[in-house]
């Protein structure tokens, strides 16, 4: 029986049932593959999650001229872009650094911006050149810890969305330092309500509102945030059409660093896996924050947003949420994010404008 497994439950001699992808051309291991502990080693070297596999362990024995070379950890590592598991470490080492002042500051201790903005301004300048690991950061979070990979991602997708719009890189680094910040009041708010595993009820859900007005308390003495930027945390969930919090602001109101905070924020949490909801792909959200969410947010930073992330062209290869692999064969103009797709492996064309259950879930480069 194929299912679907965490790589964390899998051991040696169980049969892959799926190529693995991780932004790669070519597969990182192949369909029909058995999985030797070595194989295991790489799949968590690039924080591959789940993999579809046969349910037995194989017993077969394959004659000797035909057995697969011993696997080479560091060979596989070097050969697939090593930029990409060096940026995964670091960004795992900053969220677990960020975990151990978010457990202060809800101990009382008030932020050490100066330690945050050294811990995060080298992971935001990486990423921002670095722009195809973007697509990846809701593939890095962990559901279990879900609020600290969200303020750091934020704050890497506020930055890169900034620079992409054309400002300073003074700019893009206040507003990635800003996203970082945004939640931080999040350490005043009872954590039985944070760690949730289910909807919030509406008393708690008013309760969690309360954050932005405790991250701003908290970060409102330092200098190393600009005014403007205190103001962007202030009104990171407001929305232009005034349906936002705290204070109901609407849209001229709103500054444009907030609104970058606000789409950072809601594309990251609607990407991301969470204890009580599966997660998006990016393309899809993508879609979803223009159509469903239209009137919210400045359409600007949506389309630094779209150009960051979603931008597509004739001729790429993308795996669907479907789990196939296809190649990009026509862009329509009103709904880019929807072309029509040739799948590879049956040769079929595939127009995603008339079958809306399947989205683009990556690119494979």
């Amino acid at each position: 029986m194929e299912v679907y497994k965490n790589v964390s439950d899998l051991r040696a001699g169980i049969l892959l049932k799926e190529d693995v992808f991780v932004n790669t051309k070519y597969p990182l291991i192949r369909k029909d593959t058995e999985l030797s502990p070595e194989h295991l080693e790489v799949l968590q070297a690039f924080s591959v999650k789940r993999v579809k596999v046969e349910e037995r362990v194989s017993k077969k024995v394959m004659p000797k001229d035909e057995q697969i070379p011993h696997l080479d950890v560091d060979a596989v590592l070097d050969h697939i872009p090593v930029n990409m598991y060096i940026l995964r470490k670091q960004y795992n080492e900053t969220v677990r650094e960020y975990k151990k002042e978010f457990i202060a500051w809800r101990a009382g201790k008030q932020p050490d911006i100066t330690k945050i903005r050294e811990l995060i301004i080298p992971l935001l300048e990486k990423f921002i050149s670095n722009k195809r690991m973007l697509t990846m950061l809701n593939e890095l979070s962990d559901p279990k810890d879900y609020i600290y990979h969200h303020s750091i991602a934020v704050g890497i997708l506020s930055a890169a969305i900034s620079n992409q719009m054309g400002n300073s890189k003074g700019e893009n680094l206040q507003i990635g330092l800003a996203g970082t910040l945004a939640d931080c009041g999040m350490a005043k708010i009872n954590p039985e309500i944070i760690e949730k595993t289910a909807f919030l009820t509406k008393e708690e859900y008013n309760e969690v509102k309360k954050h932005t007005l405790f991250s701003v308390k908290m970060i409102q003495s330092s200098p190393l945030l600009r005014q403007e930027m205190k103001m962007a945390i202030l009104q990171h969930h407001e929305r232009l059409d005034g349906s936002g919090y705290p204070r109901g602001d609407k849209l001229d109101t709103i500054s444009t660093y907030a609104q970058i905070l606000a789409v950072a924020d809601v594309f990251h949490a609607m990407t991301s896996e969470r204890l009580y909801r599966s997660k998006h792909s990016p393309y899809k959200v993508i879609e979803m924050i223009k159509e469903e969410e239209f009137g919210k947010f400045d359409i600007k930073v949506v389309e630094a947003l779209h150009k960051l992330i979603g931008n597509l062209s004739i001729g790429m290869r993308v795996k669907l949420t479907s789990g196939e692999i296809g190649e990009v064969m026509f862009l329509h103009r009103d709904t880019p994010l929807r072309p029509i797709v040739k799948i590879l492996y049956s040769g079929s064309t595939l127009d995603l404008t008339n079958n809306r259950s399947i989205a683009i879930e990556k690119i494979i480069e």
